[in-house]
């Protein structure tokens, strides 16, 4: 799944939806928070389920950035010593649809935002595996600035998190990019916008959960079965 952006009801709907079980592995491709109403609430669901692995997003990104900050104490000398660049940080982050993470987050006790932030920061940035004898690699925005030849592990922060995939450019011969990040409605000539994307090796499976007819995504890599909510 990628992209829940707050989407509690939906995300406990899809996990009954797809049976899931202890015996499972889900990977979750970044944007957890934001936008939506309940993105500390998914979070600790999630802290609570030892067989779901992480990936950070640009929104959590965002937030680890401002979260270090806005967690101390505001005072009237904290603001006027504020670096310019933190205060930088918080305005993109507003922007970004950053007022339900906040609002949750204010509402936990220091030891449970500690928790929170501590759980946010094991995000890894990108996963390598294979099933049934085909290799996936899953990172958030897909690889934007793709340049062939170029080992992943050489790729920027911001190539793996904000900048979005070229579809229309295969990278690997026989490795499957998943990503999220940019909602396939608004993937250029998709013949099915909302939907899960397939093409030139890429699977976008950001199908605008939080947007008004939007569906959260999942993609069982077993059987190659989605599902949506």
């Amino acid at each position: 799944m990628s992209d829940l952006h707050g989407e509690y009801k939906k995300f406990m709907k899809m996990l009954k939806k797809i049976d899931f079980k202890d015996s499972d592995t889900l990977y979750i491709i970044g944007d957890v928070l934001d936008r939506g109403p309940n993105p500390i609430k998914i979070i600790k669901k999630l802290m609570e389920m030892p067989n779901v692995i992480c990936l950070v997003g640009n929104h959590e990104f965002m937030a680890m950035e401002c979260l270090s900050v806005l967690n101390n104490e505001i005072t009237e000398d904290f603001l006027l010593n504020m670096d310019p660049k933190d205060f930088d940080n918080i305005i993109n982050w507003q922007y970004n649809g950053c007022d339900s993470t906040l609002r949750e987050f204010r509402a936990l006790s220091v030891d449970e935002r500690n928790e929170v932030m501590d759980y946010i920061k094991d995000f890894t940035l990108y996963e390598e595996i294979e099933v049934n004898d085909r290799k996936y690699l899953l990172v958030h925005s897909g690889i934007g600035g793709y340049i062939p030849g170029t080992d992943i592990e050489d790729y920027s922060v911001y190539d793996m998190v904000w900048e979005r995939a070229d579809y229309g450019l295969q990278y690997f011969d026989d490795i499957f990019v998943i990503s999220g990040h940019t909602p396939t409605q608004l993937i250029e000539d998709n013949p099915r916008p909302g939907y899960i994307y397939r093409a030139n090796n890429h699977i976008a499976i950001d199908c605008g959960a939080c947007f008004k007819g939007g569906r959260l995504a999942a993609l069982c890599l077993d059987t190659d079965k989605e599902y949506y909510v």
